[in-house]
């Protein structure tokens, strides 16, 4: 198999994640299901915390049974790194998000204060905001795994790279669902425009990181890039964690949460069955 053809075949495996996108587009959803699906968006990413840890803490576990321990140390500093950055970068993204969401102090205490109050509220939702960081972060977390399909490639093994593309094609499908339960559960309508800007965000790096990956063969930067990954979707879980609690449906949160969890496993399994 050609170069151009793993790197469109790495394209399909993160564009699936269109799939998910159109769920954004409900009007007006019920309370309960506006619970259930940013409970299930919460067990999603979830599982991928957990998977992207895995993966990027796996060579420095296999460095340390080797005895390598400056490779050890250098992959554990850059995985550290990337985790911190990308937790505490989206920490000060959003409160520069916030400060700039706040309305100006009005100029006058005459009739016309109010009205120019309001012209410099900036519009950006809470749920919009949210959407963005999900999307940043899981394509993070997709530029890995297109690194992670072009390194097969470039070292021959073919098989396993078909593997990996079909199961983060399904992976993906269920990501675009993560990214726009924000936006359903708080009955946000996003434009088409909109949901397609999200998902370049999020699949996009997939088909970049097959071409990289092809090029480049390197632990390091892998690592530092399912870092940042981690990093970003552990503070959104921290917040939609925040906005399951302001619902107050913790049978159904808990339950739904639970399924996203189970539905994150489902997905992987065809990963799993190439070794990774």
């Amino acid at each position: 198999m050609s170069g151009p053809q793993i790197a469109l075949l790495g394209a399909v495996a993160g564009f699936t994640i269109f799939l998910g996108l159109p769920i954004g587009r409900l009007r007006r959803p019920a309370p309960r299901l506006r619970a259930a699906l940013n409970a299930t968006a919460i067990g999603i990413l979830l599982f991928l915390l957990w998977d992207v840890l895995t993966a990027a803490w796996e060579p420095t576990d296999t460095a340390l049974h080797d005895h390598h321990w400056g490779t050890a140390a250098t992959n554990g500093a850059v995985l550290s790194a990337g985790l911190a950055l990308g937790l505490l970068g989206l920490v000060r993204y959003d409160r520069w998000i916030a400060r700039r969401s706040a309305p100006a102090p009005p100029l006058s205490h005459g009739p016309g204060a109010a009205a120019a109050t309001e012209l410099t509220f900036r519009t950006r939702s809470r749920a919009a905001t949210l959407a963005l960081m999900i999307a940043v972060g899981i394509g993070l977390h997709n530029l890995a795994e297109g690194l992670a399909i072009g390194n097969s490639a470039a070292k021959g093994d073919i098989s396993l790279a078909v593997l990996l593309i079909i199961g983060f094609g399904l992976h993906n499908a269920t990501e675009g669902f993560g990214i726009v339960a924000p936006l359903a559960a708080e009955g946000e309508r996003p434009s088409w425009g909109s949901l397609a800007v999200l998902g370049l965000i999020g699949g996009g790096p997939t088909f970049v990181g097959t071409l990289i990956g092809q090029q480049v063969v390197d632990d390091v930067v892998s690592i530092a890039f399912l870092g940042l990954a981690a990093g970003s979707i552990l503070y959104v879980v921290i917040e939609l964690l925040a906005v399951a609690r302001r619902a107050a449906m913790k049978e159904l949160t808990t339950a739904m949460i639970l399924a996203g969890l189970l539905l994150g496993f489902a997905t992987d399994a065809v990963i799993t069955a190439a070794g990774v």
